[in-house]
């Protein structure tokens, strides 16, 4: 099945279905969007809300805030909390404590007729998790983990069913004691899709980028966090390809990228689909939605000077899945860029990325959501 089939609608168009998210960067918000779509084209009535928006006195913009600001100005503050946080085993607990307070108004914002929540934003996950196993919530509760590596903080006792993109991370989710856990494959865009060589020279000429040059694109999440100058300047240094830098939402990052002059620089980019099609290698930082997105297309991917936290794990969880090549020293940054665009190396990862898409994660949430049991997929059928 493509990642564009939806197979065949099963449900009633009164059935409605709640998805969890939060603004926290474009990843979440990305899933949340086509997870969404999907389950409209199979019939169901879909209501997508921001966790935060839960939250009393503006917590939830504080808590949306506090995070980007530890990203950009603390990188190694946070990478010590997420630390922590993955080897004490009561992270868990302690987040849900601090949240009990806002059960009530989480209770409060779902609908009642409501008939599936899913999440897709871990403290969602924390909220809903109690809700359910003390009774308070009547219909299933699914998380979807948009990240490669599992935080003990996206599972919750009381969640239903876990779905995961691989193997690995049903591995690391059951180590951290999840108990339902299925391997269901990922989400993105149906634009995302392998191009031809001649939609790659129209996606080069709409960008005014080179027709013949090796092209590396370079991506650091909607806030454009990281070490992207330093990266973008390795790059070049190279000589395999060209840095085409993409700063997000962060304009003084444009502005001292464009002030140094390496490669090609842009900000806020609308048809990232389009600009993969450009590229012939992803260098990224974080194991977001572009990386994905990037693997849907075809294009292999590396990861480079990986975020703190979140940034390492996923690198380390996506590189042992074998779908994207870890560069941990500047040494080895060449040799890598060399081996990924023309070699075997790339085409393995290329194979592993686009495998990730042979499945659908919405046909067992619209099961779930239409009272049916879930689909099972690939091996997944064995651990129930």
């Amino acid at each position: 099945m493509s990642i564009t089939e939806s197979g065949p609608v099963r449900a009633d168009p009164r059935r409605r279905v709640m998805v969890i998210s939060a603004s926290v960067g474009a990843g979440h918000d990305g899933t949340t969007r086509e997870l969404a779509t999907r389950l409209r084209d199979r019939g169901f009535r879909v209501d997508c809300m921001d966790v935060t928006d839960v939250f009393p006195w503006r917590l939830g913009r504080l808590l949306r805030g506090t995070y980007r600001g530890m990203l950009l100005r603390l990188p190694w503050f946070y990478d010590g909390l997420f630390a922590i946080a993955c080897r004490f085993r009561g992270a868990g607990p302690i987040t849900r404590a601090l949240l009990r307070p806002v059960r009530p108004r989480m209770r409060r914002a779902l609908p009642a007729d409501v008939h599936a929540i899913v999440s897709t934003y871990p403290i969602a996950s924390q909220l809903l998790g109690p809700l359910r196993r003390d009774g308070h919530l009547a219909v299933p509760v699914v998380t979807y983990l948009t990240d490669f590596a599992v935080h003990p903080i996206w599972l919750s006792p009381g969640v239903d069913v876990h779905y995961t993109a691989h193997e690995t991370g049903r591995v690391q989710a059951l180590a951290h004691g999840a108990t339902d856990v299925r391997v269901a494959g990922r989400l993105v865009s149906a634009r995302c899709r392998p191009a031809s060589a001649s939609a790659k020279r129209r996606a080069r000429q709409r960008f005014g980028l080179p027709p013949d040059a090796r092209l590396a694109l370079l991506v650091a999440g909607a806030w454009g966090v990281g070490e992207v100058a330093a990266a973008a300047a390795e790059i070049a240094a190279t000589g395999v390809a060209i840095p085409v830098t993409v700063c997000g939402h962060n304009p003084a990052l444009r502005r001292r990228m464009l002030r140094a002059g390496i490669g090609h620089v842009f900000g806020w980019v609308d048809d990232m689909p389009d600009l993969l099609r450009a590229a012939d290698v992803l260098v990224e930082n974080g194991g977001g939605l572009t990386a994905l997105e990037a693997m849907a297309c075809g294009v292999p991917v590396l990861t480079y000077r990986p975020l703190p936290g979140h940034g390492k794990a996923s690198a380390a969880s996506m590189a042992e899945a074998g779908v994207t090549t870890l560069v941990r020293r500047r040494g080895e940054l060449g040799r890598a860029l060399a081996e990924v665009v023309g070699g075997e190396r790339g085409r393995r990862a290329r194979d592993a990325g686009l495998a990730l898409f042979a499945a659908d994660p919405a046909t067992g949430i619209a099961d779930i959501a239409a009272g049916e049991r879930p689909s099972l997929v690939g091996d997944d059928a064995g651990h129930r």
